[in-house]
């Protein structure tokens, strides 16, 4: 009941809720970084969903487009930088989501959406998290984010699916709003952002 029926319910009307509170943030968001970075201010990117169904998720983007002398893009670090970084530590970047989220495309709390080119990297195991509609935050994000290495980030996204429950959501959305308040847990050490995943042994 709660899966099918209650969770769905609760996703939109707190999403629809949250858009209309933070509808003056995201506009001033929007002016700020289409003012420091230029357009598009928005970051939209094919991801798997629910049973691997593509979707588009929606970011605000927080690196410029800045490239070296042979027209190559920059390091995450040197293109993350003023308002844009800001953003990425508050979290603020995942705003748009809520959008994903009002369409069923996502919902609060699941397995962060990664890239396509992940999915036939994965074991058997880990293709468990496509089980369930993906979430702006789950289980991983609060137990260590980008912090953490990809293979204890999949077992507890597995560990979500199988134990999905509405305790367990309520828990994790306090987690992330600590997390959030600290700042915490943000970037893998060594780097701003995770490395990618290059499959698991």
């Amino acid at each position: 009941m709660y899966k099918i029926l209650i969770k769905p319910l609760f996703d939109r009307t707190l999403a629809l809720i949250l858009l209309l509170l933070f509808a003056p943030i995201l506009f001033i968001l929007y002016l700020l970084l289409s003012v420091t970075m230029g357009f598009p201010v928005f970051f939209a990117q094919r991801r798997p969903g629910i049973d691997g169904k593509i979707f588009t998720i929606y970011k605000l983007r927080t690196m410029s487009d800045e490239r070296d002398e042979d027209g190559e893009l920059l390091s995450d670090e040197k293109r993350l930088n003023g308002i844009g970084k800001i953003v990425r530590s508050l979290s603020l970047d995942e705003l748009p989501q809520l959008f994903n989220v009002l369409k069923g495309e996502m919902s609060f709390v699941g397995p962060r959406p990664l890239l396509i080119e992940y999915l036939e990297l994965y074991s058997d195991e880990q293709k468990q998290r496509h089980n369930v509609i993906p979430g702006i935050t789950g289980w991983a994000q609060v137990n260590g984010r980008n912090a953490i290495s990809w293979v204890k980030k999949f077992e507890l996204d597995v560990y979500y699916v199988k134990n999905q429950s509405f305790l367990l959501d309520m828990k994790i959305l306090w987690l992330t709003f600590l997390k959030v308040v600290k700042r915490s847990d943000v970037s893998q050490d060594g780097h701003v952002t995770m490395e990618k995943f290059d499959g698991t042994n």
